[in-house]
């Protein structure tokens, strides 16, 4: 999108009308049904006082409703015409002074070093002393869903250890996958199949950012996990996070910076440090006492999802609009006015308001960052996959 829109502005061209993700599905046999966003183009000449028509599918596989508007963004929401151009770039770094977010850990191991429950079990009966390295692994799939996945890490094992048969045959099945791949970054692995591509083993508890969400959930499920879990590469890692923190990221404004800024996989909220998270402009001043206020209302979110009539269920069913606690989505609700505040003292009316105004946060603060040196921020023209490979190669199905 930074590299596309740009030329197509400087040709003179502007959104004329626009459908956002809608499913389309073909009669024929066996139809794909495929996720389609529609945009319409002209040249800027043509369309002077002319309102631009946007087409809104408040169910994905439902009918749209038509609004107009002066003009229309890259992300189809509705601006100011001096924001028709304004295109959020991938940052390397968060440029907003925040904690850097890490992917989680990628193995490349073929699958060799991940476990069902029965499958820890097992090794555990035959060689107990790998009990301290066979941890809970979780991706989105058990942040999210539930279940249980473990995981080798066998970075610290002793040799000793290392050479029970019960693990040397899983170390040797991993060099052998690893020498099996196209890429040489992942052949070079080989050498040392006991170390994973990529490593993100927390020693205190963590804040997990789920790395797909389903576009149904009016909020992410974001939370915290603690050691000796490791988080996979399916999902996001902020380190010794704070309820601040989890305040703003599960708030409405992030939640509209996600799911206009930070990518589609399908129609499902992707979410990408480099967009999502790096360029998100956070509240500026915040005084001690509405600081303490959002942590407080942010305790009151963990407080409804531990709840006795609510402890039980998964945060899936704990988010889908249909079945979220009345208690749960009345904590969330308060967060969102309190986190609001702290961007304007005017309540925002739509998501859209949310996405305009801090799409014109984001514009003073790149302009603000153009001014210091180059050195202190790098921009990532193209997403890069953790060291190592591709998270298709992490062996986790």
């Amino acid at each position: 999108m930074a590299q596309l829109w740009p030329l197509l502005f400087r040709r003179g061209l502007e959104i004329a009308f626009a459908h956002r993700t809608f499913e389309w599905s073909s009669e024929a046999r066996g139809k794909a049904h495929v996720h389609c966003v529609i945009l319409g183009l002209a040249h800027r000449d043509a369309l002077l006082n002319t309102k631009k028509r946007l087409f809104s599918y408040p169910s994905i596989k439902g009918p749209p409703i038509e609004t107009q508007h002066d003009w229309l963004s890259p992300y189809l929401v509705p601006v100011r015409e001096g924001q028709r151009h304004l295109v959020v770039k991938e940052e390397a770094k968060p440029i907003n002074g925040a904690k850097s977010v890490r992917f989680g850990t990628q193995p490349i191991d073929g699958g060799h070093y991940i476990l069902t429950p029965a499958e820890r079990a097992t090794l555990l009966a035959a060689v107990p002393e790998v009990s301290a390295f066979a941890v809970p692994f979780v991706g989105s799939e058990e942040y999210i869903n539930g279940g249980e996945r473990y995981i080798l890490d066998l970075a610290d094992a002793s040799p000793a250890l290392l050479s029970r048969p019960e693990l040397k045959k899983r170390i040797e099945s991993v060099a052998a996958s690893r020498l099996e791949s196209q890429r040489q970054a992942t052949r070079d692995l080989a050498k040392t199949p006991t170390l994973f591509a990529f490593r993100t083993v927390p020693s205190s508890p963590f804040l997990i950012l789920p790395g797909v969400s389903s576009e149904r959930r009016e909020y992410a499920p974001i939370g915290w996990a603690e050691p000796p879990t490791i988080p996979s590469n399916l999902v996001n890692v902020l380190p010794d996070a704070t309820l601040y923190d989890f305040a703003i990221l599960t708030s409405a404004m992030h939640m509209a910076w996600l799911r206009h800024i930070g990518g589609r996989l399908k129609s499902d909220y992707r979410y990408s440090i480099g967009l999502a998270y790096n360029t998100f402009p956070w509240p500026e001043a915040v005084t001690p006492a509405a600081r303490q206020k959002v942590e407080t209302l942010a305790k009151a979110i963990l407080d409804a999802r531990a709840a006795p009539k609510n402890a039980m269920a998964t945060l899936a069913q704990l988010y889908d609009p249909l079945t979220m606690p009345a208690d749960l989505r009345a904590a969330h609700q308060a967060l969102d006015r309190a986190v609001d505040r702290l961007y304007r003292p005017a309540p925002f009316a739509t998501e859209a308001d949310r996405v305009e105004h801090l799409l014109h946060r984001y514009e003073a603060l790149v302009a603000s960052l153009s001014l210091a040196p180059a050195r202190n921020r790098q921009t990532v023209r193209r997403t890069r996959a953790p060291a190592g490979g591709k998270a298709a190669e992490s062996g986790e199905g």
